[in-house]
């Protein structure tokens, strides 16, 4: 009788428990993430998420279309693509929310040129063959220099590209200029002795997003808020383990040490709120895109900013 009163609790317990267990087990964060941010790399690295209380599933993609379209339908939570990228996610209505942004070294974001070019300045590329990509860092970085130095956006010939496909056309001679982000450049300095004529030093933000599905914000917020803070610290452990993790990070991308030690030496990767400066970089990078006619119509960026995951960084 006894025997058969524990077999009753202890079933009644898994009852109540197995819920619980469950609900537990389906506590899933869905991020999409790029080479240039390697995300997944530095937090596995770091062993950040050793003791996290959900699952992060990753979804790893080489440019940031398929960010923003994982974001768009909601197959992704959060996701890591530029500011312009965002940008043009955002004003065609998808539900999305920028909740922070990523600061890197100004000078990842370059325009190459060939390691026997003779170009030195961007007035030195008239009537060249310059690629880009559509509302990209490429285009920016090109469009802004062209202003800076006076000079109208038809001086160069412009070459849509993919960075993947620009980046073996540019040692082949196919294309005079490639304005591109990392390991794009380093991998052109390694192996092909590309060097850079312009980075974004001076010239734009260059700023990332963090961006995060809407419908994602409330079901989610406690693993965001969570996942947010260990990625931060797992930043400040690259900054102080750069070759250790230079060399993880190669054999995760399947990429060259040699590229990896190159970017991640100076690359200087940390994340944080949304600020008040990052807030006005995104309305001028907005304003820019109008203005240069990639945008169709004036779009104001602070209606698609959150700022209720600030205290999530440390």
């Amino acid at each position: 009788m006894k025997l058969l009163q524990v077999l009753r609790t202890s079933l009644a317990t898994l009852a109540i428990l197995s819920p619980l267990s469950q609900a537990l087990e389906q506590q899933v964060l869905t991020v999409g993430d790029q080479n240039y941010y390697n995300i997944r790399a530095s937090v596995e690295a770091s062993g950040v998420l050793k003791d996290a209380p959900y699952k992060v599933e990753w979804k790893h993609f080489q440019s940031a279309a398929p960010v923003a379209e994982g974001l768009e339908v909601g197959a992704l939570d959060l996701g890591f693509l530029g500011d312009s990228g965002f940008i043009f996610l955002a004003a065609k209505g998808a539900p999305v929310k920028l909740i922070g942004v990523s600061r890197q070294n100004p000078d990842t974001i370059a325009l190459l040129v060939a390691k026997d070019s003779t170009a030195k300045s961007i007035a030195d590329l008239k009537g060249k063959k310059v690629a880009y990509w559509p509302g990209a860092w490429s285009q920016q970085l090109t469009l802004r220099a062209l202003d800076k130095a006076g000079l109208p956006h038809d001086y160069v010939e412009w070459v849509k590209l993919m960075p993947i496909d620009a980046a073996a056309a540019l040692p082949s001679g196919s294309i005079d200029a490639f304005p591109v982000w990392e390991p794009y450049i380093s991998q052109q300095v390694v192996f092909s002795g590309a060097r850079p004529i312009i980075t974004a030093r001076d010239l734009m933000p260059g700023l990332s997003s963090i961006a995060v599905n809407a419908q994602s914000i409330e079901p989610k917020r406690a693993q965001i808020n969570d996942f947010l803070g260990r990625l931060s610290k797992a930043r400040a452990w690259v900054e102080a383990n750069k070759q250790s993790y230079a060399k993880h990070w190669a054999q995760k991308a399947n990429l060259d040490e040699a590229v990896a030690q190159n970017w991640i030496g100076h690359a200087k990767m940390s994340i944080g709120p949304v600020d008040a400066q990052a807030a006005k970089d995104y309305q001028d990078t907005a304003n820019f895109l109008v203005e240069t006619g990639a945008l169709p119509k004036a779009f104001d960026t602070s209606s698609i900013i959150d700022t209720s995951f600030s205290q999530a960084y440390p």
